[in-house]
């Protein structure tokens, strides 16, 4: 998955940030647990790309629920 710009993620329905959310979390957890096991990361800076979007998705979804 590639990085979500801002611009990208205010266009996503409602469904659609959730459904994204829920796998970039995942993919966070699976790199964390190869980290965490002593293995090999094929692209390391993979989890600070993944926590960005996943910050960025909460932020979009905040300000939706905030009215803002």
């Amino acid at each position: 998955m590639a990085i979500l710009r801002m611009s990208q993620i205010r266009e996503m329905s409602p469904e659609e940030r959730d459904r994204r959310l829920d796998e970039m979390k995942t993919e966070l957890s699976k790199l964390r647990t190869m980290i965490s096991a002593g293995g090999s990361v094929e692209n390391p800076g993979r989890v600070k790309e993944l926590r960005k979007t996943i910050a960025r998705l909460k932020t979009v979804m905040r300000e939706e629920e905030l009215g803002a």
